[in-house]
This record gives C-alpha cells, structure tokens and sequence, in this order.
C-alpha cells in the first residue's frame, strides 16, 4: 500500500469529527477521547483493505497514543458450532473500564425526498444504505451481540467480566449536501462533518471552468491537496457519464479557478 498515500489517509481520518455527541441519536454512545496530538502513522499495511477495515486499523493505531487505553482483542470473531455469529470490532480497557467497540466510519448525503425525519434523509451514495439503516442495525444486532452466551464466554477467557463491560461506538461520517443548500439548520448531527456538497449530472456543466480529479475510494479519506493529476472538463465528462450510466455516484475533487478546492459527490439518482 502506497505509504505516502497512507499517511494522507489517516490524517483524513483524524480530521473527521464524531457525528454526534455523548448519546444523542439512538441513545448510542459515541467514546469520546481527550484531544490528543497527531502522530505520525508509521506502521506498513500490506495488501488491500476495504475502507472500514482500514479505518479499524487507524482507530487502533489511535489508540496507541493514548496511556489509559489498551488493546484487548480486534476483530473478534464469535462462533457456535463452526457458525459465525458475528464479530466484535474492538475490546479495549479505557480508564480501567473495559469496553465494547464498534468503529463505522460513513459517507452520507442529505436527501429530504428520503424518509420522514432528519435522521431519514441521510443516504449513501448510491442510495443503498442510509444513517437509520446503520444506526438500527448496531442497536439491534451488532452490540447485542455481547450479550449472547458464547460471547460472555468469550470475556471470561479474557479475564473480563462481563457484568461490567460498557458498550461505545466510534462514528465518525463525511456529510455531503445539496450543492444549492445552506450548511444550517440541521439537528442532532454534528454539522462539522459537513465536508462538501453533491450534484446531480445536469449541474456538472456549472463547473466547466475548473479542473478535476476521480479519488479512489480508500483516497475518499484524503483532506483534497493540490499535488493531483488534474483533468479538464472535457477529459472528465466521459469518465463521469460512464460511471454514472451504472449507478455509481463517484466523488470528485473541484479545484476552482480561484484555486480553492472543493470535494463533490456526482450522483446517478
């Protein structure tokens, strides 16, 4: 994995604020950590890791750096009888107290045609997943998943016990909202995760004066710098027709021509 790249995506990661404080959506409570300096990511990561399992292994580097947490177990997998229950994301001891982890980092736009409530209106992408269907899901099925016998076994082997273990989630997200849209106004979410805007294909020709760039997906991480290959609208426009012809809504760096750099998502839908 291209280190140089590595290290731009986990100060990306480290930039991106919790979405949310204390308990506040779901009575989901996020593990809120003192401020910390930022170290230097310096361990090599070798062959390709999705996007959240590489955000795992930031949040547990992190940690690192922190003397009143340790590591107990990552990525723990619990079974019954060969049959994988499903997976706990981090043990940790934080403050002596031991605690559950789950760790999602997300990526979310703001459609109000979505949904009933402001918490409805934030989907992925590609309209395929949204901020509710993760949020019920980890209140549904990821965390109790603690409380199955085989996972209480599980922390007794770890010399832990089970009646005192918390259960905590680290949710970090970029927003993206209509590109004509205010950045206000909205309730629960921390609006500092607002990283951008989107657009939809008949608005793309509004930016034929800037140059572009395509990310990668593990690059979605990245604060957008000027050191890319940049291309014209009209080197762009195809790339974009085509990845938008199958339903997928790329995300694209903008660099203005007043130099600023902005971060889009070009959406299908």
């Amino acid at each position: 994995m291209d280190y140089k790249k590595l290290k731009l995506r986990y100060i990306g990661y480290w930039n991106t604020p919790l979405l949310w404080q204390g308990n506040l959506i779901y009575g989901l409570q996020q593990l809120e950590l003192p401020n910390l300096s930022l170290q230097p990511f310096n361990e090599t990561i070798e062959g390709h890791l999705r996007l959240g399992k590489l955000v795992e292994r930031f949040v547990l580097y992190s940690f690192k750096a922190n003397e009143n947490i340790q590591i107990i177990a990552s990525g723990a997998q619990i079974q019954k009888d060969q049959r994988t229950l499903g997976e706990l994301d981090a043990i940790i001891n934080f403050n002596s107290t031991p605690i559950h982890l789950e760790i999602i980092y997300k990526f979310y736009l703001y459609n109000e045609h979505t949904g009933s409530g402001d918490l409805e209106h934030w989907i992925g992408p590609n309209k395929k997943d949204s901020l509710v269907q993760k949020l019920k899901k980890l209140k549904e099925k990821q965390l109790p998943l603690l409380h199955r016998p085989e996972t209480q076994n599980f922390l007794k082997q770890l010399s832990i016990n089970p009646k005192r273990i918390k259960q905590h989630v680290l949710f970090k997200a970029q927003l993206f909202i209509p590109w004509t849209r205010e950045a206000s106004g909205f309730t629960k979410i921390n609006q500092d995760c607002i990283q951008g805007f989107y657009i939809k294909e008949k608005e793309f020709s509004n930016f034929k004066h800037c140059k572009f760039y395509i990310p990668s997906k593990l690059d979605w991480l990245i604060i957008p710098h000027s050191n890319v290959d940049w291309h014209t609208y009209a080197d762009i426009q195809p790339i974009l027709l085509n990845l938008l012809h199958q339903q997928t809504s790329p995300l694209i760096w903008i660099k203005h021509p007043n130099g600023m750099i902005s971060k889009c998502f070009v959406v299908w839908w």
